[in-house]
């Protein structure tokens, strides 16, 4: 395992390498990330992780200086995976170089989480194209979880590198919570509380599909029943197809979005 900081550093290490897998991470690892590590070490000859917690990507400073950071443990974690390469990028040499063209989203990319979370897209667009030009992987492995980031950042990459992305299921605990680096910041019953809504959702999901002529009131009802339930914050609760997103869900699959607030902690989840 190499780890690496500077720049100059990663272009000797990686230089030669003709198949190499990437794992773009902010660090706080959990089993999700564990298991985009060792599908990219099945897939690739050489992966590489990077642990950087981009600024550009929160729209709330507080969030940023709060997101769970857990250095000496992610390495031991990634020391046991034997990973290739890790790289420790320092932002000011990550963003030393301008952007000629500034990133925008399109109006209908501005739904669910880039409604509410003005410039974190944009931010995390730029932060992959960044990483891109200095790795130039073959393959990039992300998960579901974050799916409208998915598609934002495999419809934006794929169009302009050769790097393709890898989509990779979302794992989840015991009571099916999605695993994330936020659950480091929740107190246990807050993560008992998760799963009572993950799992609500998960047999909300089987009363749309046997009534889909009654989305827009099944939608409302239960929104508000898992705010008077759980006592909860509901930023958006919508169905969208997994295409491109669009309302459009008949003779298509499609998902439930939801991204809440227990206890000021904001969690994201699709079933």
């Amino acid at each position: 395992m190499k780890i690496i900081s500077k720049i100059i550093d990663l272009n000797k290490a990686i230089n030669r390498i003709s198949d190499l897998g990437f794992v773009p991470t902010m660090g706080g690892l959990h089993k999700g990330h564990i298991s985009l590590i060792k599908i990219s070490k099945k897939k690739c000859k050489k992966t590489l992780v990077s642990i950087f917690v981009n600024p550009t990507q929160f729209d709330n400073k507080k969030d940023f200086v709060s997101y769970p950071r857990k250095l000496n443990k992610d390495l031991k974690i990634l020391k046991k995976l034997n990973v290739d390469y890790i790289f420790l990028p320092h932002g000011k040499e990550i963003y030393n170089e301008k952007r000629l063209n500034k990133i925008k989203l399109n109006k209908s990319q501005k739904i669910l989480c880039a409604k509410f979370r003005k410039g974190h897209f944009e931010g995390v667009l730029d932060i992959m194209e960044r990483f891109v030009k200095l790795l130039t992987p073959n393959y990039i492995f992300m998960g579901e979880k974050d799916f409208q980031q998915l598609l934002l950042v495999k419809n934006f990459i794929e169009s302009k590198f050769n790097s393709k992305i890898y989509s990779c299921k979302t794992i989840r605990n015991k009571n099916n919570v999605a695993l994330s680096s936020r659950h480091y910041l929740l107190k246990s019953n807050d993560l008992i509380k998760a799963g009572f809504i993950a799992n609500d959702l998960i047999k909300f999901k089987s009363q749309i599909m046997k009534n889909k002529n009654n989305i827009n009131s099944l939608l409302k009802k239960k929104k508000s029943f898992l705010i008077k339930q759980f006592k909860i914050k509901i930023e958006y609760l919508e169905i969208r197809n997994i295409i491109d997103l669009k309302k459009i869900i008949i003779n298509k699959k499609y998902k439930i979005f939801i991204a809440y607030y227990i206890n000021k902690v904001r969690l994201i989840d699709n079933f």
